[in-house]
């Protein structure tokens, strides 16, 4: 009997350490998919059960104070550190995360997206932008605090 409480204990504690550890929400390097090369990193939360995620930090050299100048209407010039990027993504069954609102600061461009983890690598998020049928899918790193 005791056996069969500490073997139900232990599988328990391993499912919700393995499943808190694909957590989706968090801080993630983003890698620019034709340089290989990474760009910011992009704080990904939920609120009110929906996806969001703003840029924490500018990784590449002489561009941490960098402006969206290339933007219209209310973020023309503004910093992109702390700029919302991706906006209340709804998830569906299969767990990835849809909607029209991720959008790039550099080419000032709204895309429809689809967002994943990978699921043979639960620390890489696979990020989706389509314009018309035509996407771009980048994979972002899970960025480990130091």
């Amino acid at each position: 009997m005791k056996l069969k409480i500490v073997v139900t204990t232990l599988l328990t504690l391993f499912f919700f350490l393995h499943g808190s550890s694909q957590s989706i929400f968090g801080k993630w390097k983003t890698i620019d998919d034709r340089t290989g090369m990474p760009k910011a990193i992009v704080e990904v939360y939920e609120k009110d059960g929906l996806m969001y995620g703003k840029i924490d930090t500018i990784l590449e050299a002489g561009r941490s104070d960098a402006r969206c100048i290339k933007c219209k209407g209310e973020r023309k010039d503004k910093p992109i550190v702390g700029m919302q990027i991706i906006n209340a993504l709804k998830k569906n069954s299969k767990g990835e995360y849809k909607g029209s609102t991720l959008f790039d600061p550099e080419q000032a461009m709204t895309f429809r997206c689809k967002i994943w983890l990978n699921r043979d690598d639960p620390d890489k998020l696979m990020v989706r932008g389509y314009l018309a049928f035509i996407y771009r899918t980048q994979t972002w790193i899970r960025h480990k605090e130091k």
